[in-house]
C-alpha cells in the first residue's frame, strides 16, 4: 500500500520538476499547489511514523527486564528507548540531520555519558559538514568510552577527517587505533572505502 502511494508521490514530483521552471500564471500556481500537497503529505507521514516508533519503543522498554543490562552498559548506552533517542534516530535515518542534532544534543546535555547518543550526534554533525563540532565529540568518545565498537567507529571517523585535511600520518594513527579497538568494526568499512572526497565534501560510510 505504502509502496504504491510513494510511487505516485514520486511520479507527481517528477512531473512538477519537469514543468516548474518554464511554467507561468495559472499553470505555475497549479504546480505550486501540488508541491504544497506533497510537502504536507510528507510531513504527516514523518510525524505519524515518529509517533509510532516512540510508542513501539515504550512497549519494548516496558517489556525489558530491569536486570537485562549491567550497570556499566547502562552508563555506556543510556536509555536507548527514550523518546528523544527514538526521534533522533528516526531523523538520522531520514537524513534530517539538523533535527537529529537537536534531539541528541538534549540527550547528551542531560546524560553526558550516554555514548551512543553522542555517537549519533557526532555523526549527524559530520553528515552536515560541521567537521569541528563532530571531531570534538569523536575525541571525547575515543577517550572515554569502554565500548570497543564505539571507540573503533570514533577513531575511524577521526581518521577520515584527518585524511580530508590531508594529514595522512595522523589519519593512519587513528585507523590503527580503530583496528586495535575492534577489527570487526573497521574491516567492512575499509573494504567499502572508509572515506572519500567528492567535490570538496567528506563522505563517511556508517
Amino acid at each position: 500500500m505504502f509502496k504504491h502511494l510513494f510511487t505516485s508521490m514520486n511520479e507527481m514530483l517528477d512531473e512538477v520538476a519537469v514543468y516548474y521552471k518554464a511554467a507561468a500564471g495559472v499553470h505555475k500556481q497549479e504546480l505550486e499547489e501540488k508541491l504544497h500537497m506533497l510537502k504536507t503529505m510528507s510531513d504527516t507521514f514523518i510525524e505519524e511514523w515518529l509517533l509510532f516508533e516512540e510508542k513501539l519503543a515504550c512497549f519494548y522498554r516496558d517489556q525489558q527486564p530491569a536486570a537485562a543490562l549491567t550497570d556499566g552498559m547502562k552508563t555506556e548506552l543510556g536509555d536507548v528507548r527514550s523518546a528523544e533517542f527514538v526521534r533522533g534516530q528516526g531523523y538520522y535515518k531520514l537524513m534530517m540531520f539538523s533535527e537529529a542534532i537537536r534531539e541528541f544534543t538534549v540527550l547528551v546535555r542531560e546524560q553526558p555519558d550516554f555514548t551512543l547518543a553522542r555517537l549519533y550526534l557526532a555523526m549527524s554533525f559530520l553528515q552536515k559538514g560541521d567537521i569541528s563540532d563532530s571531531y570534538g565529540h569523536f575525541i571525547f568518545l575515543s577517550q572515554c568510552t569502554h565500548n570497543h565498537q564505539i571507540k573503533a567507529i570514533s577513531c575511524s571517523a577521526m581518521g577520515c577527517i584527518q585524511m580530508h585535511e590531508q594529514n595522512v600520518d595522523k589519519a593512519s594513527e587513528y585507523f590503527n587505533l580503530a583496528f586495535q579497538s575492534d577489527p570487526s568494526s573497521v574491516e567492512p568499512l575499509l573494504e567499502m572505502g572508509l572515506c572519500s572526497e567528492k567535490k570538496g565534501q567528506l563522505d563517511f560510510y556508517w
